[in-house]
């Protein structure tokens, strides 16, 4: 095992150097010899989870590991371009969960842009462009008149066309970084422009397209994670939901009115406030959930239900600290990460006030 690059992972309050080493051995320590990196061993993984995970190596110079995760979703991607919502510890014959949830069929464009910046290598990107314009036809398949996306296939085939906001959200951004990768390689594919422009005025113009998800703190917060909402939309947003949300020095909510915050989902609004320019309070929110960190192991437990002082589930996941990784990562400068969660390379797609 390599000793990872930890000098953009120290975080005052968040991340010394040796726990942001010991963080990333985590990870690796339950990544499989395929590459699959389950959400603990003896647990599942999930096509999405498996992707933040990977990212979280890359940012952390683990590129030969973080490749080998994205070369087990190219030897499994299905001859329609999606992949099972859930195996069991990373199996690729032992499904758990056939559907197929399209926003995690979207998500490894995120990661394998978020690879080839991190790395420059072009042979990687030639190698994954098929398994990416797969994907995206698939995920596409299922958009709507309305611009959004169903949310997933059952096993059987059948499509399922109410959309979710905070899975829109994040196609929303698989869809920047898939137009991303077609540019790189100078293979442009309009039909994705229009399928971002009008997925994005779904999101900006439309609540009513998506199911009523308005507990859930990634419903609140993805719209902006996501890119669809920015500058004083986003500001906004973040604002209107800060008090139902937030809970001062512990983190944030996952549902209201539930006592229960989530190391996922702080990790993941402290990235959204850096890309909104935010810094001092994604540090904020990133200081306040190392309560949930393991010092034996370096990972983070999924989550704290603070009425009854219990650490629950007793679960501690490879995408909890895999988020954790990306948002300091970025919050540290790392090119890559701040390139794909920043937004600035991204295409926009077409103008979605066009859209209708």
């Amino acid at each position: 095992m390599t000793t990872p690059r930890t000098e953009h992972l120290v975080l005052p309050g968040v991340l010394t150097a040796e726990q942001a080493a010991a963080t990333v051995r985590g990870i690796l320590a339950a990544q499989r010899e395929d590459g699959a990196i389950p959400w603990f061993r003896g647990h599942h993984l999930d096509p999405w989870d498996h992707v933040e995970a990977a990212m979280a190596l890359d940012a952390a110079g683990e590129h030969e590991a973080a490749e080998r995760a994205y070369l087990w979703l190219a030897a499994h991607q299905r001859p329609d371009g999606s992949w099972y919502a859930a195996y069991a510890d990373g199996a690729h014959d032992d499904v758990t969960d056939r559907g197929c949830e399209t926003n995690f069929v979207a998500y490894p464009a995120v990661g394998i842009w978020h690879h080839y910046l991190s790395t420059g290598d072009d042979t990687f990107l030639d190698r994954m462009w098929p398994v990416v314009y797969a994907a995206i036809e698939c995920v596409l398949r299922l958009q709507q008149p309305g611009g959004q996306i169903g949310w997933k296939r059952e096993e059987d085939g059948t499509p399922v066309t109410d959309a979710l906001l905070t899975g829109c959200s994040s196609i929303h951004h698989a869809l920047r970084c898939a137009l991303a990768v077609a540019e790189q390689r100078e293979e442009p594919q309009p039909d994705w422009e229009l399928a971002a422009g009008a997925l994005r005025h779904a999101i900006r113009r439309h609540p009513e397209r998506f199911l009523d998800k308005d507990r859930y703190s990634m419903d609140w917060y993805y719209p902006v994670l996501g890119g669809a909402l920015t500058g004083a939309e986003a500001t906004s947003r973040v604002e209107d939901g800060w008090d139902r949300f937030v809970v001062p020095g512990l983190g944030v909510r996952c549902v209201v009115p539930n006592p229960w915050v989530t190391g996922g989902e702080s990790a993941e609004l402290a990235l959204a406030l850096w890309a909104m320019g935010e810094s001092d309070r994604a540090l904020e929110i990133l200081q306040s959930i190392q309560h949930l960190r393991d010092p034996e192991t370096g990972l983070y437990w999924t989550g704290y239900v603070f009425e009854d002082d219990a650490i629950w589930p007793r679960e501690l996941t490879t995408w909890t600290a895999g988020s954790l990784l990306l948002a300091v990562a970025a919050l540290g400068g790392h090119e890559a990460t701040c390139a794909v969660f920043g937004g600035d390379r991204l295409p926009a797609g077409l103008d979605p006030d066009c859209c209708t």
